[in-house]
């Protein structure tokens, strides 16, 4: 047996360098399956770049290509590469701006957006300090909010950033819909608990199978809704007062802003 040495993170870091690659693998975080005419023009790039980098993504193990019918299918290998991605946005410089459109685009996903399957952005944050608020998730290092701790690195797992269930998870995760049971009973190799560090907001919110579980509920009680074709989501009026009847998330709207929320800073 061949003797392993440490690893090449060269060998893949070199994958994310390219910015043809980069934006199509921004364009599969939200953890959706789109074909290469998709991910093409969302990346800006000719069909036979598309195609190119495609393949050198797939040979390097960050996506997973999926038949159905005649279509060919792309989608993230798994939740590691969005929190790689999640996690180099926190130290990228911006973009700059150059239309109206794109300025929309910047704003509501920094306002609300999914990361892989689970919800980011200020709103993410922001139900993330409600559940430790409303003591479904506690800290065990004593800081009691979702604030960024000193030298923490970019994204990390339960092992490493200080928050556990806490002693009403089962009831008010209940009330947003989600079968805590259900979702620890499940058979997946993801941990039930993982926190990502928000790239725009330098705080922490909740991903893993809970995480995901969240989203789900959000989603399927209308309480959120999908922009078609983005990763960016939309907070309804029943989500609004849901949010913050259970969790005390409060959404603001100040003249030539975004909506803030309430709660994310406490």
């Amino acid at each position: 047996m061949a003797i392993q040495g440490d690893s090449d993170i060269a060998a893949v870091a070199v994958l994310f360098a390219e910015p043809g690659r980069a934006r199509v693998l921004q364009a599969l975080a939200d953890g959706w399956s789109l074909p290469a005419s998709v991910l093409a023009a969302e990346a800006g790039l000719s069909p036979s770049a598309a195609s190119a980098h495609l393949a050198r993504l797939r040979e390097g193990g960050l996506i997973e290509v999926e038949r159905s019918g005649r279509h060919r299918y792309h989608r993230l290998a798994d939740d590691r590469v969005a929190a790689v991605l999640e996690a180099l946005a926190t130290i990228a410089p911006a973009r700059p701006v150059r239309s109206l459109r794109e300025g929309t685009r910047a704003a509501a996903l920094r306002q609300a957006r999914t990361c892989y399957d689970h919800l980011a952005g200020r709103l993410g944050v922001a139900v993330t300090a409600g559940l430790l608020r409303q003591g479904a998730l506690r800290s065990v290092d004593g800081v009691p909010d979702t604030r960024r701790r000193r030298g923490e690195a970019l994204s990390k797992p339960l092992a490493d950033v200080p928050y556990e269930l806490g002693p009403r998870a089962e009831e008010v995760l209940a009330a947003l819909g989600v079968d805590l049971d259900a979702v620890r009973g499940a058979s997946s190799r993801r941990p039930l608990l993982r926190f990502c560090l928000d790239w725009s907001e330098q705080r922490h919110h909740l991903a893993g199978r809970l995480g995901a579980a969240v989203l789900q509920a959000l989603l399927d009680a209308g309480w959120l809704c999908r922009r078609p074709g983005q990763r960016a989501v939309t907070l309804t009026e029943p989500g609004e007062r849901g949010l913050r009847d259970l969790l005390g998330v409060v959404a603001r709207e100040e003249p030539g802003a975004c909506a803030e929320w309430r709660g994310s800073r406490t």
